[in-house]
């Protein structure tokens, strides 16, 4: 009766019948990407059955299907680093899902923000497009996993009041390579101060989405 229920409220928001469209394997699992909504980085591959799929549709966080313990797990539920659903996708063959989500702390158990970190070749400039957001993730991920000898941490352990200081220091610099017009002491000032006032809005806990959302709305 519950799951009737359950099916029935979701089906006032999605039509759950593509579900049966989809082409699960023998084992009823279909292959499901995870992408991060911001970086669009892919975070891992997981499975997910028709129950899993109902439940990560109706809760939107994300719920799979686990081989090895035959049962189904949503992503958080011990480590606390949840998967908030923002888009669900299935492909031109209906047979693989595209998860987009709010990643909450890392997503693999390694403690690495992707499971695809076993780099072999990677197209550097492509890399950079979005370095702000994989930085601000970064510092993120540093407040939420400390790591001894980490200078982020140091900061985070010292508060705001030390964090402060070094977005104070940081200004003077970039005024002071201004005034001195050098170009390449300004780019390594300016960098230092975009990490510390990124460790600033960690700290804050604001986004890089909130900075855009506030520009977008100004008239320049």
């Amino acid at each position: 009766m519950r799951d009737n229920l359950i099916e029935k409220n979701i089906k006032k928001e999605i039509d759950l019948d593509f579900i049966n469209t989809l082409k699960f394997d023998e084992k009823g699992l279909i292959p499901v990407v995870v992408q991060d909504v911001h970086t669009k980085e892919v975070l891992m591959l997981a499975y997910m059955n028709k129950e899993s799929m109902k439940k990560t549709l109706t809760d939107k966080k994300a719920t799979y299907f686990s081989r090895s313990r035959e049962k189904l797990w949503t992503k958080g539920e011990t480590s606390e680093n949840t998967q908030q659903v923002v888009g669900f996708y299935y492909d031109c063959d209906k047979d693989t899902i595209l998860l987009i989500v709010k990643q909450k702390g890392v997503a693999c158990h390694t403690g690495n923000y992707s499971c695809f970190f076993n780099e072999i070749f990677c197209d550097k400039e492509v890399s950079k497009t979005e370095l702000l957001q994989r930085l601000y993730k970064l510092i993120e991920d540093r407040k939420n996993n400390p790591k001894e000898g980490s200078y982020t941490n140091y900061l985070f352990d010292k508060g705001l009041d030390k964090i402060l200081k070094k977005v104070g220091e940081e200004s003077a610099e970039v005024i002071i390579g201004a005034k001195n017009e050098n170009k390449n002491e300004m780019i390594y000032e300016i960098s230092d101060l975009a990490y510390h006032v990124l460790v600033l809005m960690v700290n804050s806990n604001i986004t890089i989405e909130d900075i855009k959302n506030e520009l977008s709305g100004r008239n320049h």
